[in-house]
């Protein structure tokens, strides 16, 4: 069995830091291997659901990987929740901002304020709206369904977070869930709940010091989960 992943980075980070995605504690690899088979992992820092869109359309990675693989699994939504203060369009922007000195200073003053903005507006605006986050599953899913109909895919529920540089604010994740959660039944498609899975890891402070990303027993469970949807 190959599995292909397309995922933020909670399918690459670990305890300490981002790790190569060949690891082989991270969960993608945990689910794989307890299903007799091996994952793909394509992922990116901050990705949300449309960015699993632009990765179905435009990774030449994903198009040599589709007819290969035996199942998708859809592991994007949980930044999709995280307070955005800024526009996703300008939050991106400043890492294109000129002289040096100024994209240093931009983003300092945008992390500094972050936090206050994301407990003074409730967590809200969110990076992706519920609506958007479904409409892009969706997509996916029928892009994939058109070119491999019979082909099993598995989606995720947002994982939860206790981060400093968010506040720890988390507002945006049950409406996301409960949107999720309605279109999966709605479209026949399994749930992986990656919030209910790693809720007390996170929350106590087991996972990695960002309060965000999870440590390598989180990683375990969440695989062994997934093996099972998988088998």
């Amino acid at each position: 069995m190959r599995v292909l992943v397309l995922a933020d980075s909670l399918a690459f980070h670990g305890p300490r830091e981002a790790m190569p995605a060949d690891e082989p504690r991270l969960w993608p690899h945990v689910a794989a291997r307890l299903a007799g088979g091996e994952a793909e992992i394509v992922a990116g820092f901050g990705w949300t659901a449309r960015d699993a869109w632009w990765a179905v359309t435009r990774d030449p990675r994903v198009w040599a990987l589709m007819p290969r693989i035996d199942a998708l699994v859809l592991g994007v939504g949980s930044m999709d929740t995280l307070p955005s203060p800024l526009p996703t369009y300008l939050r991106e922007g400043l890492r294109y901002l000129r002289p040096e000195r100024l994209r240093r200073h931009a983003r300092e003053a945008y992390l500094a304020a972050q936090p206050h903005l994301a407990r003074l507006l409730g967590g809200r605006p969110v990076a992706l709206p519920p609506r958007l986050s479904v409409a892009y599953l969706d997509r996916c899913l029928r892009g994939v369904r058109s070119l491999r109909p019979g082909l099993p895919v598995i989606a995720t529920l947002p994982s939860v977070h206790r981060s400093a540089a968010y506040g720890r604010v988390h507002t945006g994740r049950e409406p996301a869930a409960a949107a999720i959660s309605a279109w999966a039944a709605a479209v026949d498609v399994p749930l992986l709940d990656l919030g209910g899975l790693v809720r007390r890891h996170v929350l106590d402070g087991h996972g990695n010091p960002d309060g965000m990303h999870w440590g390598w027993s989180a990683h375990q469970l969440v695989g062994e989960a997934l093996a099972e949807l998988l088998r």
